[in-house]
């Protein structure tokens, strides 16, 4: 009898192992989203992620005006940023969804030059999506992003 416990013991022990790896970050599984309670030079940011089986499988990072069209969609803004700064939010949005995409938002996310306020603000962000995702809280958080 006392083999027999030991043995459930044993595996009871692998089984919770096993769950604790599969979700790392605690996330639970849906959609989360995080926003810029407030527009920035006529732009509000945001994140959206889609968690399954604890894990970020998808991350858009963007931003939209007043009418809903998409920052990273603009051709003539995106000409404009990319001739002072080097770079534009097609480039940086991507850049920064795959870095928290791939470090499953443990670790930092580094900086791109020329988009230093997006990676304030999209830091930010990203700490509220996660919280979000961590208590399971599908409804959109709206975040100050000022700094």
């Amino acid at each position: 009898m006392k083999r027999v416990f030991a043995l459930f013991l044993g595996l009871l022990a692998v089984v919770v192992l096993l769950a604790a790896c599969g979700d790392q970050a605690g996330l639970q599984d849906g959609y989360y989203t995080a926003q810029a309670a407030e527009f920035s030079h006529g732009w509000k940011e945001y994140i959206t992620i889609l968690v399954k089986g604890g894990d970020i499988v998808s991350v858009e990072y963007n931003a939209e005006n007043a009418s809903g069209f998409i920052k990273s969609w603009d051709n003539a803004y995106m000409q404009a940023m990319l001739h002072v700064q080097g770079t534009y939010p097609n480039e940086y949005t991507r850049y920064y969804a795959n870095q928290l995409l791939e470090g499953q938002g443990q670790g930092s996310i580094d900086a791109l030059t020329g988009a230093t306020s997006s990676h304030g603000s999209f830091q930010i962000l990203a700490q509220a999506v996660l919280e979000q995702a961590r208590k399971g809280d599908s409804s959109i958080v709206f975040v100050d992003t000022a700094h």
